[in-house]
């Protein structure tokens, strides 16, 4: 992707909390109901024709984030601009025009589509609802042939496709109104990694036919340095590095990050270096995270300023990377604070820090 300086997408402190209901052992012991903080203070930006991928393990807040910037569900703070106008603000023909405009695919193939509807028919959905002019089953045909299915398939139901195929007939759904923009929510983590390999190359396609910017959401790093130009990572709601896909996978800041990396089999991430070390732990509770560091309970690095101080993302040695983590400064308090229980004895102050 050559570099572009418009920025389609601009997402300032999203937040999504959801209220939940209290618990009986909540009552016993007389704690008040707790929102869980899904997404939580969020910022990041798309620019025109790129892929930002949207890395976390389950339950980090990723979908939900591509869910509330196209408010397919609303945001509980925050700020989502489209081409340079507020959601929040749209109104009549510009929400509409919005929704034509961005787009998303779904995770699941299976789920996603209608069994009671014809391939022509779940493709050609969009143009009906948008009152599109023209012939919409030839031109559900088009978006077959494009995304490599046979156009004689359009009489088809979703239960005579593969996982494959289906997933080709969500690509083409989304494609019928010619987007700009288009959220693609694990995309091809249902799908076998011989049919993954095929899904991706053909989405690099599309995205250069049609000019198409994309925010790919996924766990697995392999796939995201596959297709992305920028990733940002998160964690239990919050980012916690972003940068340039290339410095994110050779020089990752954030210890979660190091993690998720080291966790990947060597062949799928090239980088033949690093020891496999999974990461310690399970996530915590969203509705009630971590104080300081979200990340602190599992990290090997942490000690007592994590536990007590949020970090705040900071430039790192590459341009354009940013990591939540004060490791990534070498005069902050952290390097003189005491260890937690968990962390790695081994860990040393940097020598750049000194005694100031």
């Amino acid at each position: 992707m050559t570099e572009r300086d418009h920025e389609l997408l601009d997402v300032s402190e999203l937040r999504k909390y959801y209220a939940t209901d209290d618990s009986l052992l909540d009552r016993l012991l007389g704690r008040s109901n707790q929102s869980v903080k899904a997404v939580d203070g969020v910022s990041f930006s798309v620019a025109e024709g790129e892929t930002l991928g949207l890395v976390g393990e389950s339950g980090c807040g990723k979908s939900t984030t591509g869910e509330t910037l196209l408010n397919l569900t609303e945001p509980t703070d925050g700020a989502v601009r489209f081409d340079g106008q507020r959601l929040t603000e749209m109104q009549g023909e510009a929400r509409s025009r919005f929704r034509e405009r961005a787009q998303i695919v779904f995770q699941d193939p299976f789920s996603s589509l209608d069994p009671r509807m014809t391939a022509g028919e779940i493709i050609a959905e969009p143009l009906v609802i948008h009152d599109r002019e023209g012939d919409n089953r030839e031109r559900a045909k088009e978006l077959l042939d494009r995304v490599g299915l046979s156009p004689g398939q359009i009489d088809r139901y979703p239960s005579e496709f593969s996982g494959g195929q289906r997933q080709r007939i969500g690509i083409a759904r989304a494609l019928a109104l010619d987007p700009e923009f288009i959220v693609l929510d694990e995309p091809v983590s249902a799908l076998d990694v011989s049919v993954q390999a095929q899904i991706l190359n053909l989405l690099d396609d599309l995205q250069a036919e049609f000019d198409l910017t994309y925010l790919f959401i996924a766990h697995d790093l392999s796939v995201v340095r596959h297709i992305s130009d920028r990733v940002a990572v998160m964690y239990l709601g919050e980012i916690v590095e972003r940068g340039p896909v290339e410095s994110i996978f050779e020089n990752p800041q954030h210890p979660y990050t190091q993690k998720l990396l080291e966790s990947v089999p060597r062949a799928e991430t090239g980088e033949r270096g690093r020891r496999v070390d999974a990461l310690r732990g399970d996530v915590p509770s969203p509705r009630s995270p971590p104080s300081g560091c979200r990340f602190h309970t599992r990290c090997p690095y942490a000690r007592e300023a994590c536990r007590e101080e949020s970090p705040e993302s900071v430039e790192t040695g590459d341009e354009g990377q940013q990591a939540a983590c004060f490791r990534a400064v070498d005069t902050h308090p952290y390097w003189r604070s005491v260890p937690l229980d968990h962390a790695d004895a081994a860990d040393e102050e940097p020598t750049a820090s000194g005694d100031d």
